[in-house]
């Protein structure tokens, strides 16, 4: 009998998403009776919005939603996406040029299969989230890391980026404020990288998820309002999740010129074809209702940022950036690693992970996951009480 035909090696090469991996060990040791305190999941802890799910429960009794809508989102709610771009990204675009998505993480996947080709050469910006280099890969693309520490509080330069273009480079990645550091460009930065990326012809996959949770006065500033030239070679990445408590609602979307938007477009129609109608309706109503509860999250999240980036800056050997967006910090703690701790002597921060999930029973997620070594992400997307205790723990292991 013939052997079968192997399986994908494309495929075979995906890398599990890190952030999911370990989040789903600390629910397992939750699980099993073990106090576990998790720092992996970015995602909020809040119930969505009691209006945005009455909109939902209305939306199940229309028979309308029962059906196949159009494969790019229902137009009402590309309207509505439309003008929150122009509000918040300072870029007038027609519902045309949006395609409604199943979560942001496939806007990410239909935006580098849009455009890069076999062979093209993919800027990321390092510390980066992990879905990107798989996404990359996927479009038979090549990530080329670009790494800034925490001395350029996880931010690259125009002269880091210069020195890693070739005449292969197609497209960059640019994220502000940024999963996994929460560093935001300013306005002057932003509009610096979005000139040399025109200059040299280079799209721009700009992935905002996060760009309503800023703090200490910022603002994430589009980098298709910075430069607008740069928006016909750009892709807008969004959607409700972070900002609404909403993740599990997968409602996302790409908003770009109409040739890259139309390929999308096409990929869609046979990849998945509409997102849920009742969750476009929950998402409309999010963008189009009244945003005190979204405030009320953002306000939530400055007050542990605060407290997460003082008891952390407590521990000896541990440099923590201020960030000034979205809902992580990332520590350096390579002032940690080759000293002896509760018995044990890690030299990379995949040990030190491992070491406080066991001595301390706290979850965080090592900076392999997202480019380097000596790093740690830790999501304060939880309740006040377990942040809290979850750092002390970790003050108590370092001691």
């Amino acid at each position: 009998m013939t052997e079968r035909a192997p399986l994908s090696r494309k495929l075979s090469a995906i890398a599990e998403s890190a952030t999911l991996k370990v989040d789903a060990k600390a629910k397992a040791l939750q699980a099993a009776g073990r106090p576990v305190i998790s720092y992996a999941a970015g995602e909020p802890d809040f119930a969505t919005p009691q209006f945005i799910v009455d909109a939902a429960a209305e939306a199940l009794h229309d028979p309308a939603n029962y059906r196949y809508t159009p494969a790019v989102g229902l137009p009402v709610l590309r309207e509505a996406i439309a003008a929150k771009t122009l509000h918040d990204s300072g870029l007038e675009v027609d519902p045309s040029q949006i395609v409604v998505t199943n979560g942001g993480k496939q806007s990410v996947y239909q935006a580098f299969q849009a455009v890069v080709n076999p062979g093209d050469e993919v800027l990321l910006p390092a510390p980066y989230w992990t879905t990107y280099p798989e996404a990359i890969a996927l479009a038979d693309g090549v990530p080329v890391e670009v790494f800034a520490g925490a001395d350029q509080e996880y931010k690259v330069t125009v002269e880091q980026l210069e020195a890693a273009r070739t005449d292969r480079t197609t497209a960059l990645v640019f994220v502000s404020p940024s999963n996994p550091t929460g560093s935001v460009y300013t306005p002057e930065e932003t509009r610096a990288i979005g000139e040399w990326a025109v200059e040299h012809g280079i799209w721009i996959i700009s992935d905002e998820i996060y760009q309503n949770l800023v703090y200490e006065g910022a603002r994430a500033v589009s980098i298709v309002e910075a430069v607008p030239d740069a928006a016909a070679q750009t892709i807008l990445v969004n959607g409700v999740a972070k900002t609404y408590a909403m993740t599990g609602w997968r409602v996302g979307w790409m908003v770009g010129p109409k040739d890259a938007i139309k390929l999308a477009a096409n990929l869609q129609s046979h990849l998945s074809s509409n997102v849920n109608n009742v969750a476009q309706r929950a998402a409309l109503a999010a963008l189009t209702g009244p945003q005190t509860e979204a405030e009320e999250f953002r306000l939530a999240f400055d007050r542990r940022r605060k407290l997460i980036v003082e008891e952390l800056a407590k521990i000896e050997g541990v440099t923590v950036p201020n960030p000034l967006g979205a809902f992580y910090v990332y520590p350096d703690v390579q002032g940690l690693l080759g000293r002896e701790w509760a018995g044990s002597t890690p030299t990379t921060s995949l040990e030190l992970a491992d070491l406080i999930l066991e001595k301390a029973e706290v979850a965080v997620v090592p900076g392999e996951a997202f480019g380097p070594s000596g790093y740690l992400r830790l999501s304060y997307a939880l309740g006040d009480d377990a942040l809290l205790e979850g750092v002390q723990r970790l003050q108590r292991l370092f001691a």
